[in-house]
């Protein structure tokens, strides 16, 4: 056990509790009761942090204990879960970037000089005030209430988002692209900025990606190691 913690830098306890989690193999015991662990050990604990690198603890667990219990289709199923969450992030990056673009290469028209109630702000757009009610209610927009009236009124920055709301609904883009769209705009005031931060966030998921790659590539071996692996 002192070994095996030894080798990753880790305390006996770790150890245990990742016997006990199935991250690592069952051990066997001496006739006196103490637990015998061997290279297998020492390999599925490397393999167990270049796991959580790449997919977490979490699913580091469940694939391993799958593993361990001979279950492979349900540690291969965990893994591909895994890539499929890296596949869809991509996907709404590229998405969200898309719908961005959509509003830079529109015409903007201009903002009403002052704050602007809701009727003005629907003719303008061409929608029915009714719609800018609902896309208050999906907290797209948030007008502010007219002093003593009560009335729903939109002042520059509303205005300029109901524009982007009302464009990207005739684009067909789905509530959760525009709320993501309006998100960014409402966050960093400036589309440069926006830009940069997609473009950051999808540096950090090749990263990320590349990760998970070598992640699963050390689990192959892992599992050629110590067992045949049925790729029929």
């Amino acid at each position: 056990m002192v070994d095996v913690a030894a080798s990753a830098g880790i305390s006996t306890q770790q150890v245990r509790n990742y016997l006990a989690d199935g991250v690592l193999p069952p051990a066997g015991r001496t006739a006196s009761g103490y637990r015998m662990l061997t290279g297998h050990h020492v390999r599925a604990l490397a393999v167990a942090r270049r796991m959580a690198e790449g997919h977490g603890w979490s699913r580091t667990r469940e694939v391993l204990a799958a593993v361990h219990r001979g279950e492979l289709p349900a540690a291969l199923a965990a893994l591909d879960a895994g890539h499929a969450e890296l596949d869809r992030e991509r996907a709404e990056i590229a998405r969200v970037l898309g719908a961005f673009e959509t509003v830079l290469g529109s015409p903007v028209a201009a903002a009403p000089r002052r704050d602007a109630r809701i009727g003005v702000v629907a003719a303008r757009l061409g929608v029915r005030t009714s719609q800018l009610r609902l896309w208050e209610q999906r907290g797209l927009l948030r007008p502010h209430r007219q002093r003593g009236t009560g009335y729903r009124v939109y002042d520059p920055a509303e205005w300029r988002a109901a524009q982007v709301v009302a464009l990207l609904r005739r684009g067909g883009y789905p509530f959760d692209i525009v709320t993501a769209v309006l998100d960014e705009l409402r966050s960093t005031g400036r589309p440069d900025r926006v830009r940069a931060e997609l473009a950051r966030r999808e540096q950090e998921l090749h990263r990320r990606s590349l990760c998970r790659l070598r992640a699963s590539a050390a689990l192959y071996d892992y599992l050629a190691e110590t067992g045949p692996v049925d790729e029929g």
